[in-house]
């Protein structure tokens, strides 16, 4: 049942300005202790906290403390909670970025996808597009063991090829894929053809003159929160209405 808006909704690592920004939304916000998670979790259940978004800062810190979802422990990291039966948490930042995608209307169903990053804990963020569809995917970290250690996470369907970002193996798989995904660290030079489709989650990389084509991810944030909010509060919001707060919070 969604939660009436008088039911708080607990800031973990924000400040009490986020908690002002939220309120313009009708939601009942406060920034809460960040020294001892765990008895800070136990207080909000107490004070019937409806449930919480996660600063990215402490992100990694959520899973010990509380129950994430499959998706929240394989990366690592829970970004929102929903306190009713217990503390339950997610990682709203792998649906929001599949929603990206999907509504992007790029095809990806039997398209080829080449994750880039520079070890298995940023590359875990890209993971779950293996859900949309794609046939295969090469995965590139800094090493070789750290790109094996992201591509166990990938659905036994989808053909594997993990690869060090430094192996000369990196551009064949990078001319077999049409979605290039940066998720961590500079983009190898050269490495971007025109028929290429690049979506950057570091910020920084950019298509140059190669006429590869940049997909746009500038709604991410939105989407990320409305999917938060969605978790912690049972509201739904419009992440189109959510732009400003997204960029003020994040």
């Amino acid at each position: 049942m969604p939660a009436p808006y008088d039911t708080p909704l607990a800031l973990i690592g924000y400040p009490p300005d986020a908690a002002r920004a939220l309120r313009g939304l009708g939601l009942l916000a406060l920034s809460v202790a960040t020294d001892n998670l765990g008895a800070t979790l136990e207080a909000c259940r107490s004070l019937h906290f409806t449930g919480a978004i996660v600063h990215p800062t402490l992100e990694s810190h959520l899973p010990d403390v509380s129950t994430p979802d499959a998706e929240a422990r394989r990366v690592g990291r829970v970004d929102a909670l929903a306190f009713a039966g217990g503390t339950h948490g997610i990682f709203a930042l792998a649906d929001a970025l599949g929603d990206a995608v999907t509504d992007s209307g790029y095809a990806t169903r039997g398209a080829g996808a080449l994750l880039i990053g520079l070890d298995a804990v940023d590359l875990t963020l890209a993971l779950p597009l293996a859900r949309l569809g794609f046939s295969n995917m090469g995965v590139a970290a800094e090493t070789l063991p750290e790109a094996e250690r992201a591509a166990r996470h990938l659905p036994a369907g989808v053909r594997t090829f993990p690869v060090s970002r430094r192996d000369a193996a990196l551009a064949t798989l990078a001319e077999r894929a049409d979605l290039i995904v940066l998720t961590g660290g500079p983009l190898p030079a050269g490495l971007l053809q025109p028929y290429h489709t690049l979506a950057d989650l570091t910020g920084h990389a950019v298509v140059g003159t190669s006429g590869a084509t940049s997909l746009d991810l500038s709604t991410l944030p939105a989407r990320r929160l409305a999917r938060q909010l969605e978790h912690a509060t049972g509201q739904r919001f419009h992440a189109q209405d959510l732009s400003e707060l997204a960029a003020q919070l994040h």
